[in-house]
């Protein structure tokens, strides 16, 4: 009975916007962000890897821009679905040089990127070189180099680039900390994994504060998501240990480190309000809407949890989405499945577009935010 009650309480969750959210959407303005800016990993890369190193394949993008985007989707991102909840543009990546419009803000988010400064290699473990604290750094350098073209006498120069009065009312959006977690799984123990976790959080803070001295005032800021729930943590999985995975089939130690990090991260930002008095913090719940997704897949309208739409992954097997490789003694291509938007997870660690849209109409209207403020009024927010 209990058990029922749980489920028909998170069913209301999930399908409708929290009550709390909703008052105070009533009470505050509309934000009106000019811009943009976004830090992170491949949950909100938008072509920064595909700049840097080398583009994605289909089919890579096919549900939306139907040709690979830069993007570890058939689709767009949550960050996609967050500039259109605000009315602006996609994002383009800071490192693309070519097409780009940095009027309505930039991207510097970078796939394999981690908090803390990386001691891998991309051609190795596919480890971003571009970690927070050079992302930062890039903001900086769009920032001071956008002070010079403004003095700049030749307006053509300035067509693209941000308008310098707009760097303090934008919305800074940071979703990273997911690669620090699966370097600790794959090179550390669990206690040697837990007790890193205060020096990544600390570096995320340090970052943070770094943006709000360059004149940041409103973050959105997101947790880590369920990294024991990702099909690439559960598909090699054979005969588990009792307590290995938990009721749904994730891997629940892997799963307590992430719920760690938020912990700790969550308790840096409560602690961050009180020390930047002009900032608006939001803390979002990116964990809890993920995992409610995926522990209720088939009531809102998908597949199995752990189906993989692009790619094949099994014992002694990774043919990763778009490439070749041997399984069972057969050559195979990594195409997509036939119906995507039925698919959470789009090539075993990254989400489709229907997955994305999903997660993001939850958080956008605040029902996974503290305090629980839809985006859109944010700014407004004072504690």
């Amino acid at each position: 009975m209990i058990e029922l009650l749980i489920s028909f309480l998170l069913g209301i969750l999930l399908l409708s916007p929290a009550t709390s959210a909703n008052a105070s959407e009533k009470k505050l303005p509309i934000c009106n962000y000019p811009a943009i800016y976004n830090f992170g990993d491949s949950n909100s890369d938008t072509g920064g890897s595909a700049a840097a190193f080398y583009p994605p394949a289909l089919p890579s993008g096919e549900t939306y821009f139907h040709r690979p985007a830069g993007r570890a989707s058939d689709g767009r991102l949550i960050i996609d679905f967050i500039a259109g909840e605000l009315g602006l543009p996609y994002l383009s990546p800071y490192l693309d040089s070519i097409g780009s419009n940095y009027r309505h803000g930039a991207n510097f988010a970078t796939g394999g990127a981690t908090v803390m400064r990386p001691n891998e290699s991309w051609f190795v473990n596919g480890v971003s070189p571009f970690n927070l604290e050079i992302q930062v750094e890039h903001y900086t350098q769009l920032k001071e180099k956008t002070s010079f073209f403004y003095k700049d006498k030749k307006k053509c120069s300035r067509k693209r680039m941000p308008r310098p009065k707009d760097f303090s009312k934008a919305l800074y959006v940071i979703d990273i900390g997911q690669n620090d977690i699966a370097a600790g799984i794959r090179k550390l123990s669990i206690e040697l994994q837990k007790a890193a976790l205060p020096q990544i959080v600390n570096q995320f803070k340090v970052q943070l504060q770094n943006l709000y001295d360059r004149g940041a005032r409103n973050f959105w800021v997101h947790n880590t998501g369920p990294i024991g729930c990702l099909p690439v943590a559960t598909v090699k999985v054979q005969n588990p240990m009792p307590g290995y995975l938990d009721k749904h089939g994730c891997v629940k130690s892997q799963n307590d480190v992430a719920l760690e990090f938020n912990k700790q991260l969550k308790d840096e930002i409560v602690n961050l309000r009180s020390q930047l008095s002009e900032a608006v913090i939001i803390y979002v719940d990116m964990y809890s809407a993920k995992y409610g997704l995926i522990t209720d897949a088939k009531n809102q309208g998908f597949e199995d949890s752990f189906t993989i739409c692009c790619g094949y992954h099994g014992i002694g097997y990774d043919v990763w989405c778009g490439n070749k490789g041997n399984v069972n003694g057969s050559e195979v291509t990594g195409g997509s499945c036939s119906k995507p938007s039925a698919v959470i997870s789009w090539d075993g660690v990254h989400y489709t577009e229907a997955a994305n849209r999903w997660i993001a109409t939850r958080i956008v209207s605040g029902s996974f935010s503290d305090p629980p403020v839809p985006i859109s009024r944010a700014c407004f927010y004072k504690a």
